[in-house]
């Protein structure tokens, strides 16, 4: 495989950023479509059955893609070998997730039909897509060819639109429409396989790659606990809400959700090289990129959770329509979650690639043990309402645990966190205060006074500016 000929970050994140900004635009109409297609109860079963599948699909991968990108930024490593060992170690763990999956739903649900059976058709084409489409994904990250990734993000993304306006055109029964569901991200997962195929020659042959297993259990923990914190709400909420509210919360969730993927974006063209920069530069470097990127995202979270919070009633009622306006509290609530979760995900990539793994683990695990509380807690007390409060409560713990266990906790604080949210804080209250009355008013003002941090933070400037010259002068060559 050829290791040489690697996008700069800015250039990998202009892939990353319209690509995924075109697919989580794709997956929202999607969320719009099925909205009105189902009814409240049904989008509901539909949602609990969808936050099984994502875990399951991140069950077939249990921290071997982070580990892969680990070993594969090590020097003199046979990247062939490296993706023959971690295929077959993900095919393996397809095969006993199934088995593991489909025993527990047998054992929890089986008073539940409808739920069940909705569970199997969504969730045997979609598991298996995520795994074939993680497997590409991870090797274009590795090789920093992300046009590729984004390639597959926007294939799936239509395919899903295709596939449920064919049903609904069709008026097929929602078990047919889980089907179809799923196997968009399948036949997304086939292609994404296809390409990996023409650009490496993969050997089953190969002796397995040892190194991929080492502190694999950190990252397994890890990664469980990271696609476990946001399916924890509609799981839960099956027990202390009724279907038709565990809908309300749902559609209001995945609003915030899909969009979450925007700084995402950010992080997913950070990731290789922080790796990078710690195993050859040292922690200096390090922390100067991982401060970059958490100024980049935390700015991104902020502008979305702008444009969010000051007009929940008109989104809900215009995407969605008048019946499901007793989301929109939630939806105003759920809106920081853009923001913390651009936070965290920064400060957590930070833990990651120097080693520190085990210390992101023990966060997110506090975090999934307050979350089934706050969730049983909050929405048995307030609802719906109390439901979105509990989601974020989760994320403000995982953002103090993040950075209370970062060595470098104090240079981020004061080059990052203090500034940046001292003045979304601050900017917040103002505009409440001034403009309450006036929604669109306050949204508009507050984009603009935050563009005002782009201006006065020189450092950021001129960083910003290097990565655009640099992806240039890549383009030029």
């Amino acid at each position: 495989m050829n290791r040489k000929r690697k996008n700069s970050i800015g250039k990998n994140v202009f892939h990353l950023f319209y690509s995924t900004v075109f697919s989580s635009g794709l997956n929202a109409v999607t969320l719009v479509i099925l909205a009105n297609y189902l009814d409240s109860r049904s989008y509901g079963i539909f949602s609990i059955a969808l936050a099984y599948a994502l875990i399951m699909g991140y069950c077939t991968d249990a921290g071997i893609s982070v580990a892969v990108l680990r070993e594969g930024s090590k020097k003199e490593v046979n990247l062939t070998e490296l993706l023959s060992s971690f295929i077959k170690v993900r095919l393996l763990l397809l095969g006993i997730t199934f088995a593991g999956g489909f025993c527990l739903i047998q054992l929890f649900y089986q008073n539940q039909p409808e739920l069940m059976k909705t569970m199997y058709y969504l969730i045997l084409p979609m598991v298996t897509g995520l795994a074939l489409q993680s497997i590409s994904i991870t090797y274009f990250q590795l090789i920093e060819k992300m046009q590729y990734l984004g390639f597959i993000r926007i294939c799936s993304a239509v395919l899903l639109v295709i596939s449920i306006l064919t049903g609904m055109l069709l008026s097929l029964h929602p078990y047919l429409i889980c089907l179809l569901y799923g196997g968009s991200y399948l036949l997304a997962g086939i292609v994404g396989i296809y390409l990996v195929g023409k650009r490496t020659v993969i050997r089953f042959r190969h002796a397995f790659h040892k190194g991929l297993l080492k502190n694999i259990m950190s990252f397994l923990i890890s990664g469980l606990l990271i696609v476990l914190l946001p399916q924890l709400g509609p799981i839960v909420l099956e027990k202390t809400l009724t279907l038709k509210q565990v809908g309300f919360f749902a559609v209001a969730y995945r609003i915030p959700s899909a969009l979450y993927q925007i700084p995402g974006v950010l992080a997913g063209a950070f990731y290789p090289a922080l790796f990078k920069s710690y195993n050859s530069k040292g922690e200096t470097e390090h922390l100067q990129l991982n401060i970059l990127q958490l100024k980049m995202m935390a700015l991104t979270g902020m502008a979305m959770t702008i444009s969010f919070y000051y007009v929940p009633e008109f989104l809900i009622s215009t995407l969605f329509g008048e019946e499901w306006i007793p989301a929109s509290k939630a939806l105003q609530i759920l809106s920081f979650l853009l923001v913390l979760q651009s936070i965290n995900i920064a400060l957590a990539d930070g833990l990651t690639t120097k080693a520190l793994q085990s210390r992101r683990t023990a966060v997110q695990t506090l975090a999934l043990v307050s979350g089934i509380g706050f969730y049983i807690g909050f929405s048995r007390q307030y609802g719906v309402e109390g439901a979105a409060f509990a989601a974020v409560a989760i994320e403000l713990i995982s953002l103090a645990g993040y950075w209370l266990l970062n060595p470098a906790k104090k240079a981020l604080a004061v080059k990052a966190l203090l500034p940046y949210l001292s003045f979304f804080i601050v900017l917040f209250a103002v505009m409440n205060y001034f403009f309450s009355a006036y929604p669109i008013i306050a949204a508009v003002l507050h984009l603009l006074f935050l563009a005002v941090i782009i201006v006065i933070d020189k450092d950021l400037r001129q960083k910003i500016m290097s990565f655009i010259y640099k992806g240039r002068r890549a383009e030029d060559r």
